[in-house]
């Protein structure tokens, strides 16, 4: 018995499967808006995220009378990390902070620290480590706080902050309202990803 071989011209295969091209194209429309509206909400929760560790970079370095009164600013030999740390931390690991306040080394890690990640994205450059930085931060954070956060058994900021920032690191979120696509393109990340 002879097969059937259908002879239609196959122009458009979204055509032949029942699907108009126009509802095709509609589709992909809406898809792109939202991709869009997408990459919105990231750069605006990356621009957030950048500016609330630079913000703390800029008020311990001059003492901006905020979080860090200007006599115990960075400038003026004050500690960025003692006073949290021999006051503020409490629970399990209380004492292995407290331990730690002071330390010029601390000090340095922590002010750069909440430099690079600042910079990072509130540029939208180097996104991905700046946000894996972050998030190991705000995990001694939380630490340092551990049992009994102010408000909340559990979760407190610093989660809901390390979650934003794992979100900033596996999207592109860099490359709306950044120098993401710039960066991305420069050879020294396309060999190396990591520096995205």
């Amino acid at each position: 018995m002879a097969a059937i071989i259908d002879r239609t011209p196959v122009t458009n295969p979204e055509t032949r499967a029942g699907t108009s091209p126009d509802v095709v194209a509609e589709a992909e429309r809406i898809i792109g808006k939202r991709r869009r509206l997408e990459g919105y909400v990231w750069g605006t929760l990356r621009l957030g995220m950048g500016w609330t560790f630079f913000w703390g970079f800029i008020d311990k370095l001059f003492g901006l009378g905020f979080a860090t009164a200007p006599e115990s600013a960075w400038l003026a030999g004050g500690s960025p990390t003692y006073g949290f740390l021999a006051f503020g931390a409490k629970g399990p690991f209380a004492e292995m902070y407290a331990a730690m306040a002071g330390n010029v080394l601390v000090d340095w890690l922590f002010m750069l620290g909440l430099a690079y990640v600042g910079v990072t994205l509130l540029l939208g450059i180097n996104v991905r480590m700046g946000a894996y930085a972050g998030v190991l931060m705000l995990g001694l954070m939380y630490t340092a706080g551990f049992i009994l956060p102010e408000h909340n058994p559990f979760l407190d900021e610093h989660i809901i902050y390390a979650v934003i920032m794992i979100g900033t690191a596996v999207t592109a979120a860099g490359s709306t309202m950044g120098l993401g696509r710039w960066w991305a393109a420069t050879p020294v990340v396309r060999r190396y990803p990591i520096l995205e």
